[in-house]
């Protein structure tokens, strides 16, 4: 399996681009970014689009719009229900989603020491500039190696618990366990991946993909990861495969990840 998402000289390589936007979202997007300026003005320091439709990879129906934007002080519990607002009407407005997602940070908090290797590495690897200022500018390249998978993804146990009680709470509503298994799979599979990153030496964000580099080097896992792959593109509300995630994969994969690479630094 060749390695990619590298440049020449060994760093991750900026994923996603404008020119890469499918046209059926193109309209989509261009309303998203207008919407933006008029709800968060002057607030508003630079924003990003991330995930499938800057990839090229979105489907019609399927595929949910994903912004970050960076504001120019830490957000607010109003700038939060203004971005919440924005993701319903988008939503309601545009039937090529499947949702729509804003996620709120400060500046501060992208160039901070603290998020050097996860915030700060997610916005200049996995964001395409969409408005303002790029914060990518500011930031140093990155590896793919034992830090940058501590940093972004050795935290996985504090989820655990909270994945246990959301799976609870949902019960057997379809409604409820789909949101819940496309994340849930979606953070485990990313894991695993990132568990054999600096082995493998190279970068996807492909879920397929990311399932088979884990299944070379684990593979007593491999199929387990493989159906939460799946099930990541293909949510199906089964709260029983989830049940067997935070009670057998989960938490063996947490306890390797720390093995490994050790513990992510704690956030406030």
């Amino acid at each position: 399996m060749p390695n990619k998402g590298l440049d020449a000289g060994g760093y991750i390589e900026r994923e996603g681009s404008p020119r890469l936007i499918p046209s059926a979202f193109r309209p989509v997007v261009a309303t998203a970014r207008d919407r933006v300026l008029d709800v968060f003005g002057a607030r508003l320091h630079s924003a990003y689009l991330y995930g499938s439709i800057p990839r090229g990879t979105a489907r019609v129906g399927r595929s949910d719009l994903d912004l970050l934007l960076a504001l120019r002080e830490e957000p607010t519990e109003a700038d939060r229900t203004d971005a919440r607002s924005l993701d319903e009407t988008l939503d309601k407005e545009f039937p090529q989603i499947d949702g729509a997602g804003t996620l709120l940070v400060g500046r501060e908090q992208v160039l901070s020491d603290l998020e050097r290797h996860d915030l700060g590495w997610f916005v200049a690897c996995l964001c395409t500039p969409l408005l303002g200022e790029d914060l990518a500018e500011y930031l140093p390249r990155y590896r793919p190696d034992s830090l940058l998978a501590r940093e972004t993804n050795g935290d996985l146990a504090l989820f655990l618990p909270r994945w246990r009680e959301r799976i609870t709470e949902a019960g057997d509503s379809e409604q409820a366990l789909r949101p819940l298994t496309r994340s849930m799979c979606r953070h485990l599979v990313r894991t695993g991946f990132t568990l054999v990153m600096p082995r493998w030496n190279g970068w996807t964000s492909d879920l397929t993909e990311m399932a088979e580099v884990f299944g070379t080097y684990y593979p007593e896992r491999a199929a387990q990861l493989r159906e939460a792959a799946v099930l990541g593109y293909e949510p199906r509300g089964e709260a029983a495969v989830l049940r067997s995630y935070v009670d057998d994969l989960g938490p063996w994969l947490a306890e390797e990840y720390a093995r490994v690479h050790g513990i992510k630094k704690p956030r406030p």
